[in-house]
């Protein structure tokens, strides 16, 4: 193996972001790549080589990084340097990877966070259906199909953004929505015709507001016919909330993200197993799959334990 010691690390971490981009990531995860990365070596110093990257200066830059910072925040960036030397051990520039070296901070798996009250998607997508005239541009179509895609294919606000019309495929009965996971790991979402329904109208009304749509197009865009942001479609999903009257069902801090958990917390209350819900929701790994089992069942005790004759039987 050739002395890389002198090679930059800017260098070393661009071609790591190229090679991350070959596999069709959104643009949100490759920018969280980046962020991790550079902020870490920004600790370090200046001009930063490879040879200036050992285990105990990573060590003392991770905790300095770590000071202010959310565990999960501290757990992705370990994540992301662990890839990146992952990356540069399978390339040949370093002989091992030393993040093992480098401490993780332990933290529970965030509970789910799914939609209160067993009617509100109901009441939600009924009520987003209806034309708002206080709205100076109602779009029903299009905010019906981004709350249906979250609560009926449990997208992640990322995998929305980077879907293309030409996203949802097949014959009729055996329709899927291709989505490009996260971490870049696609998959393949089956939907109901209901479900494809609602994004062929949404389809249709874009075709009558601004003309041809092409396959290759991003999938939402604002009332100007523009790709929808981050921002925009955050924001359009907190309108959607507001118009339906059930901002007080929706978890603090969850927004778009409570649609998806509402979808997997009833896949699981139909008696879909932790592998299913893994596979339909892009999941790294069961663990997470799981805890929408485990919610499943503390409701279910939840229920048992409101049973007035479990209140009877205390009085005896």
């Amino acid at each position: 193996m050739h002395d890389t010691g002198n090679i930059s690390a800017e260098t070393l971490v661009a071609e790591f972001l190229a090679a991350r981009a070959v596999r069709k990531p959104s643009e949100h995860t490759l920018l969280a790549y980046r962020r991790d990365l550079t902020a870490v070596l920004a600790v370090v110093g200046e001009d930063v080589t490879l040879g200036d990257l050992s285990p105990r200066t990573l060590r003392a830059a991770f905790a300095i990084f770590a000071g202010g910072r959310a565990p999960s925040s501290v757990y992705r960036a370990w994540s992301t340097w662990n890839s990146f030397f992952g990356f540069l051990v399978v390339e040949g520039i370093v002989p091992g990877n030393p993040m093992s070296a480098i401490g993780k901070p332990r933290f529970r798996t965030p509970s789910p966070k799914p939609l209160r009250g067993e009617d509100t998607p109901e009441l939600l997508l009924a009520a987003v259906n209806q034309v708002d005239e206080r709205q100076r541009d109602p779009w029903p179509e299009r905010d019906v199909a981004v709350l249906a895609l979250a609560l009926c294919a449990g997208l992640r606000l990322s995998e929305m953004l980077s879907l293309r019309t030409g996203s949802v495929l097949g014959r009729p009965g055996e329709r899927r929505v291709e989505v490009a996971g996260k971490g870049g790991r696609p998959r393949s979402v089956p939907i109901e015709p209901e479900l494809d329904a609602v994004v062929e109208r949404y389809v249709d009304s874009r075709r009558v507001r601004f003309g041809r749509v092409r396959p290759d197009d991003l999938l939402f865009v604002d009332r100007h016919g523009l790709p929808l942001r981050r921002g925009g479609l955050q924001y359009l999903v907190q309108s959607c909330y507001r118009r339906a009257g059930v901002s007080d069902r929706v978890p603090r801090g969850a927004q778009l993200h409570a649609l998806r958990h509402t979808f997997a917390t009833r896949l699981a209350e139909d008696g879909a197993n932790a592998s299913e819900i893994m596979r339909l929701l892009g999941h790294a790994t069961l663990t997470t799959s799981q805890g929408y089992i485990e919610v499943t069942a503390a409701q279910q005790r939840a229920a048992v334990r409101a049973n007035r004759t479990n209140r009877a039987l205390g009085s005896l």
